[in-house]
């Protein structure tokens, strides 16, 4: 099957000035084609501008250097969202110290086909580079992040004064969904990206110094157990779910009977311990309840909006050892960071080096441990403001299904926001519309779009499906080299799994083998006993919650969903990156 259409209604124009596009970093946190909702109330008012904020913010360009009413930071095509690989490689050529191509290391990892970075006439710019050397010198001093716990506080407000949605009107629902996107998008997300950047100085510094004394390996061990990671932080609590759930036999009964109405009937028990773990299960859904799959797209679900996700998670875990618990393991990263810096502080003074670079080494050090959770912190808020504005639409979803103007709640996302007051009117004229996008939508869903283009995309009706994408299978003895994503070495049995919506398939001990993980997927890190991912860099959230758990990991494993065969038994050496079939 190829789509008969060579645009989606959300596509963008792509800039002439920065030409490079990727889907590294941004396939992992937005996987499915964009939705005309979130491409009229978030992408360029919230997204687009938010990033040129940060980037004005650290000094490396001015908002007139982009296009007035165009997206140039971030990008559409063929359905799926780019990020604009040209402006990010020349962040790395304008701030000090750095270079386009450790941008590529650090965010978009060794996948094949990227075109090497060449100088373009304005590309040099001194005062930026005195900005960006000013702003690099606050990150490597900053101890904390204040403001993020501002923001923090201000997002858990937004979910414990949710309104009553059943007593809204459908234009109220509407109303306070946008009315979140204007007020907190932009600022949010202009957070995050600053943190982002942020967090690549310091591992920008010990990735260069690791590499300059012939230790390169060591930086894993140096940016892994930094604690207080937010996107952990729901892998350790449901951990302890799963132990309540293990400990009680009635509890267990009801999730050896299944997941998918497990919700409804766990809490229609009147047993007292399996009331008991429904109260803790309600409290970690008032704290967690915000994250899932493509957890940034208003129209996907979410653990507290399809319990079956959360429950399926818990499940896996439940089967697993109690030598699975995550805790030890974070224990053990942040001695072994501890030890490896003074590893490498030996190897300095043995070296002989001068003081300026110990010193820079020890900043460098020092401020990874704030910029990496800082990262996670400001991801998990802008998460949780979406939950708010998805209940609001869920509900609008909801009544639509009921009035037969929807066949399913997420249609929602199929109109754009200057449509719906005609819909809100007389929603039967939009039937025909909503069913032919999401015709398209689904056909562009089972695809897979470019990597990577320059200068101009090409069209949905050239792209493939992603089931006929083939590798040569790896044989006994084969070795797939990837990038190292947390240290350790670890021998299990491969799980294929493509879908984080079934991880039923994964037994306590099977190595995870995933095209690419957002958070969502980090509670199945907990009972694996590695992960395997297609895609990813060193700054990809995954990856950090992998440091997190501890949890043996290789990244930018090219084809590894098509090459490792379903349960096939490899090694996983997330020191060196590579996965053996044994």
């Amino acid at each position: 099957m190829s789509v008969n259409f060579d645009r989606w209604i959300c596509d963008t124009e792509p800039s002439s000035r920065f030409t490079l596009y990727t889907r590294a970093n941004v396939g992992e946190v937005f996987p499915d084609p964009v939705f005309p909702f979130t491409r009229s109330v978030a992408l360029f008012d919230g997204a687009e501008l938010g990033w040129r904020d940060a980037w004005e913010r650290m000094g490396a360009f001015d908002h007139h250097e982009f296009r007035p009413n165009e997206m140039d930071v971030l990008g559409v095509s063929g359905g799926y969202c780019y990020l604009n690989a040209s402006i990010i490689r020349l962040f790395g050529e304008r701030a000090p110290g750095l270079s386009a191509q450790d941008m590529d290391d650090q965010f978009f990892g060794a996948q094949p086909g990227i075109p090497p970075y060449v100088e373009q006439p304005g590309d040099i710019n001194v005062e930026a580079s005195d900005r960006i050397g000013a702003w690099m010198g606050m990150v490597l001093s900053a101890t904390d992040r204040p403001e993020l716990l501002d923001d923090q506080r201000v997002t858990r407000q937004l979910r414990v004064m949710r309104p009553d949605v059943s007593a809204l009107s459908d234009q109220e629902l509407l109303d306070a969904s946008v009315s979140l996107y204007d007020t907190h998008f932009r600022h949010l997300f202009g957070q995050h990206l600053h943190a982002t950047y942020a967090a690549s100085v310091p591992v920008g510094i010990l990735a260069a110094v690791t590499a300059a004394v012939g230790r390169p390996e060591l930086i894993t061990a140096l940016i892994s157990g930094v604690g207080d990671v937010d996107s952990a932080a729901p892998s350790i609590h449901m951990w302890r779910l799963s132990r309540l759930a293990k400990r009680s036999s009635a509890v267990s009964a009801l999730f050896a009977a299944g997941t998918s109405d497990l919700d409804h009937r766990l809490r229609a028990s009147d047993i007292p311990e399996v009331q008991a773990f429904v109260t803790e299960l309600d409290a970690f859904v008032l704290e967690f309840g915000s994250r899932g799959p493509n957890e940034w797209e208003t129209a996907r679900p979410t653990w507290e909006t399809k319990p079956s996700l959360m429950l399926a998670a818990i499940d896996r875990m439940r089967a697993a050892d109690d030598s699975a618990d995550p805790s030890p393991h974070q224990e053990i990263l942040a001695t072994r960071r501890m030890t490896t810096a003074d590893e490498v502080r030996s190897i300095l003074v043995a070296a002989g080096v001068d003081e300026a670079t110990t010193m820079q080494f020890e900043a460098a050090f020092a401020a990874a441990a704030v910029w990496l959770p800082a990262r996670e912190r400001t991801k998990t808020n802008v998460i949780r403001f979406t939950q708010e504005a998805r209940v609001l639409m869920r509900e609008l979803g909801r009544r639509m299904v009921e009035r037969g103007l929807f066949t399913d709640i997420e249609d929602f996302a199929f109109l754009f926001k200057d449509e719906y007051p005609g819909f809100l009117a007389d929603g039967s004229v939009y039937r025909a519309r909503i069913a032919e996008r999401k015709a398209q939508w689904q056909e562009l869903a089972v695809l897979e779009p470019q990597f990577v283009f320059d200068t101009a995309p090409d069209f949905p009706a050239a792209w493939v499906r992603r089931d006929s994408v083939s590798f040569d299978i790896l044989q006994p003895g084969d070795v797939l080299q990837g990038i190292p994503g947390c240290v350790g070495v670890a021998e299990g049995r491969a799980r294929v799994i493509l879908d984080s919506n079934d991880p039923s398939a994964l037994m306590p001990g099977d190595v995870l083998v995933a095209p690419s993980t957002d958070p969502s997927w980090t509670p199945l890190f907990v009972p694996a006993g590695a992960v395997v991912v297609d895609v990813g860099a060193p700054l990809s959230h995954a990856v950090i919650v992998s440091r997190e758990l501890g949890i043996p990991c290789v990244i930018s494993a090219t084809g590894a969903t098509k090459r490792i065969p379903d349960g096939a038994m490899i090694r996983v050496d997330g020191t060196s990156g590579t996965v053996t079939l044994l």
